[in-house]
């Protein structure tokens, strides 16, 4: 059966299963999941342990074996199996079906994969682990929730925020520090635990103690892009080009959001249902819910100009020039970097509600007259004046 995480603790304390799957790509939470079944498990009287990790050459009987043994006198066991690659093959595939109706009382088997898409899902050697024991899925903690998610931890070791607007602050200034580090983050909030006593922390408790360890993740810039944060698309793509991400991916990543936008919005023109064209787009997951107010404020003429930006920035990424000789109106920032900032500002504040400011609009005077009269865009100039100058790849200057 399929378990929620957080269900996974009431499960435990009214007893086991003799099969559990551990499958995601969020480290910590699978860490702890499986922590909370190996410590079930020892309370239990499962006190022998063997591990076995899938690699190349696998000896498949090796496990059967363990998982078959009986126990007279001895221990009983727990046999773990780690398939790193999420991929048993064809052997394997076999086994773990033989596994999965193997039903030993003294032998507790917990398997851990990677996270698996829709198609390894419904294979049928995962389907037969999962009728066969507890299959829980780890699913990443979404930006939107990392603050409450830290606040909840907070809470654990019997510290909080204060309340109202310094407590939401303090929250979302750890969250933009570790935006996609979980591991992270559960260690800053360790280290607040040891710096402070329980109780109230303050935003200077906090201001003081976390670091800036974000580790910023392409594919989620359509998120900050969709949403319009100036801020947050400003930071990551910093982050991406202090990590030292090849330009050429971000470009790509970007471009295939807007293209994305572009067929979406022409499908709507042409009386095409919102959701029947999410789906032909393979839009799905918090996108889906960010997709509808991005077209709300885009037009095609707004996509189409930053497919013509993007086709420039293209040629200057690879080393060609990035416009045509005298091309004044066109000419693109000298770092690419900043061509990409303006890219991805074309969908976040849309020049016809929002245009981003020059590049070069870096001093406050440059920026005031750089900046539009509304707030959204007074927003995103404050942001891009804000934005940090690089001297190369993964070098900053103040």
């Amino acid at each position: 059966m399929q378990l929620r995480l957080d269900a996974l603790e009431p499960h435990l304390a009214k007893g086991m299963a003799g099969l559990y799957v551990v499958f995601g790509d969020e480290h910590l939470l699978a860490q702890e999941a499986c922590d909370r079944i190996r410590a079930s498990a020892r309370a239990a009287g499962f006190t022998d342990r063997s591990v076995f990790t899938v690699e190349r050459g696998f000896d498949w009987s090796a496990l059967l074996g363990a998982s078959q043994s009986m126990s007279l006198f001895g221990d009983r066991q727990l046999v773990e199996l780690r398939i790193p690659t999420g991929k048993p093959g064809k052997e394997g595939a076999d086994a773990l079906k033989t596994l999965a109706k193997s039903g030993n009382p003294d032998v507790l088997t917990l398997v851990t994969l990677p996270r698996l898409d829709a198609a390894t899902q419904k294979s049928a050697w995962f389907t037969a682990l999962a009728e066969g024991g507890v299959a829980i899925k780890i699913d990443p903690v979404e930006r939107a929730a990392l603050p409450n998610w830290i606040g909840q931890r907070l809470g654990m070791q019997g510290q909080r925020v204060a309340p109202g607007e310094d407590g939401r602050r303090s929250l979302q200034f750890v969250a933009e520090r570790v935006e996609g580090n979980l591991l992270a983050a559960h260690q800053e909030i360790q280290k607040l635990g040891l710096l402070y006593p329980q109780g109230v922390l303050s935003f200077e408790q906090i201001h003081d103690a976390v670091l800036n360890v974000a580790r910023y993740d392409v594919f989620k810039l359509n998120e900050a892009m969709l949403t319009g944060d100036a801020g947050r698309l400003a930071r990551m793509l910093d982050g991406l080009q202090g990590e030292g991400e090849a330009s050429v991916l971000v470009l790509w990543a970007v471009v295939e959001e807007i293209r994305t936008l572009l067929r979406i919005k022409r499908g709507v023109g042409a009386g095409k249902p919102l959701a029947m064209l999410l789906r032909e787009n393979r839009v799905w997951g918090p996108r889906e819910r960010l997709i509808g107010p991005a077209l709300s404020r885009l037009s095609e003429a707004t996509l189409e100009r930053g497919l013509a930006l993007a086709a420039r920035l293209d040629r200057q990424v690879k080393g060609l020039s990035g416009q045509a000789r005298g091309d004044w109106r066109n000419a693109l920032p000298p770092d690419a970097w900043d061509g990409l900032f303006e890219l991805a500002m074309m969908v976040a504040a849309p020049r016809d509600t929002a245009p981003p400011p020059r590049t070069g609009a870096r001093s406050e005077g440059d920026a005031r007259r750089a900046a539009p009269a509304n707030p959204a865009a007074a927003a995103a100039a404050a942001a891009a004046a804000a934005r940090p100058r690089t001297a190369g790849p993964g070098r900053r200057t103040s």
